[in-house]
């Protein structure tokens, strides 16, 4: 099939960038980004980039070279299905809720919504390509909606799944590792491949089958975290002794078998994947009864939730034992750098944990509004939304944020924080002056220089 019109149905954090890539690489085909939130499809079209929904270094040069010559945003999501060849399926999967699986199993309502709303209305052959992250054996369960609905339209389905970096997904998207193809009918996978094939080489597009291609990603985003996990159970024990972690961490970095990445002691892990692939991966294992194996990948999750856990409580225990009605400034609310998105940012359960000590929290994040972060709090329910109104602030200045502060949590690796003049910081926080540097981006000597009482993870 020659594909000539792509649809998206998703205009969020990974087709937004996904599809404005495929349009710029793509002049020939028009691709058309839908969804039902009319609030984000306008701000897709804003005339002023800066407005974009989504913050990704280099996604508004390729929407402004692309936007209204053969990508367009939309709520007609009927129009743009009956015209396309190819449809994109990038919905968001949360963890369920309810029922059962709940606080594992993905909830997969908006994917079969999806499907069901592209065989009611397709009168043409499509090709369905799962975009979101999605369980093993999702693509089954695609297929038999779209083959049951009495029409004589044919539908072949493929897994696509992304495996973009939030922070660095425009320059993933345009030099990828690989890209993935999982599916049974052959024409299929080369008409995707083709539209891929524009700009990457053929070596790196790797076709597979359906439940190859779903399950390689939720493994992939599982050996990351447990990478992350992995040194920051190292990193505690490296405080209990004289080890330093970032040593530790460079010294096995250097072993080729290991390598670098994502050796980096943290507060721990967000983001929107991590934690929910795996709890998918705990769901599907004990489903088959593979209690061993579920058992194995949750351990990184407990590991994450009790670095972050510990973080908080050491800040508690340092400040006397008491936050109570002292100001915390927190440097970042963003789950990592050069993003907006703060899904599972552990700046929430920080925040939440010392609030719940009655702590007075002022916020700055250079990418992230104030209704972002009282909506996050508030939708832990831990209290009343007007107590978090009350002894939270979030500020557009840092030394605003970091004025007569106790402490200061530094929560996210902005570039920025390092840039900032220290001294000025520590002439306007009360004494003793600490830092809790939940990232380590800042130096230990120059910062115990100026006075501060200074601490990092894993040191």
């Amino acid at each position: 099939m020659t594909i000539k019109k792509i649809c998206c149905i998703g205009a969020g954090y990974v087709g937004g960038p996904t599809m404005a890539v495929i349009a710029y690489k793509n002049p020939d085909i028009e691709v058309n980004i839908v969804d039902i939130n009319a609030d984000r499809i306008a701000a897709w079209n804003d005339e002023d980039l800066s407005n974009l929904p989504i913050y990704e270094p280099g996604l508004a040069e390729i929407v402004e070279k692309t936007r209204g010559k053969n990508l367009f945003f939309s709520t007609d999501i009927n129009k743009a299905i009956d015209e396309s060849e190819m449809i994109f399926i990038s919905v968001n999967t949360p963890t369920k809720t309810y029922g059962k699986g709940k606080g594992m199993a993905a909830d997969l309502k908006y994917v079969e919504l999806c499907a069901r709303n592209i065989a009611e209305v397709a009168t043409t052959d499509k090709i369905v390509v799962e975009k979101s992250t999605l369980p093993v054996r999702t693509a089954q369960a695609i297929k038999s909606i779209l083959h049951n609905t009495g029409n004589s339209v044919n539908f072949d389905v493929l897994s696509n799944p992304e495996f973009l970096a939030e922070g660095t997904a425009i320059q993933d998207l345009l030099s990828p590792d690989r890209v993935l193809i999982g599916g049974e009918s052959e024409d299929a996978i080369e008409s995707l491949a083709k539209v891929y094939g524009s700009w990457v080489d053929d070596d790196k597009i790797l076709r597979t089958n359906v439940w190859s291609s779903e399950l390689s990603k939720l493994t992939a985003n599982a050996f990351l975290a447990q990478r992350i996990s992995s040194i920051n159970a190292i990193s505690e024990l490296c405080e209990k002794t004289e080890a330093n972690v970032n040593e530790v961490a460079r010294a096995i970095g250097m072993d080729s078998r290991i390598g670098s990445k994502f050796l980096n002691a943290s507060i721990g892990f967000g983001g929107s994947c991590f934690q929910k692939d795996i709890l998918n991966l705990v769901y599907i294992a004990r489903s088959y009864n593979l209690h061993e194996v579920a058992d194995y990948w949750e351990q990184v999750i407990v590991l994450n939730d009790h670095q972050k856990r510990r973080f908080s409580d050491h800040l508690i225990k340092t400040l006397y034992n008491t936050v109570s009605g002292k100001k915390i400034a927190m440097l970042g609310w963003a789950f990592k750098k050069d993003t907006n998105d703060t899904r599972e940012s552990a700046a929430i359960y920080v925040a939440d944990h010392l609030l719940s000590e009655q702590a007075n929290v002022a916020v700055y994040d250079p990418k992230v509004e104030d209704f972002k972060v009282l909506n996050d709090l508030n939708y832990l329910n831990s209290r009343p939304e007007q107590e978090n109104r009350e002894l939270v602030s979030v500020h557009d200045n840092p030394y605003e944020a970091l004025k007569d502060a106790h402490a200061v949590a530094i929560m996210t690796e902005w570039d920025e924080f390092k840039t900032y003049d220290w001294r000025s910081i520590y002439d306007n926080m009360k004494k003793p002056a600490f830092v809790f540097d939940g990232r380590n981006i800042l130096d230990k000597s120059k910062m115990e220089e100026i006075g501060f009482e200074y601490y990092s993870i894993g040191q």
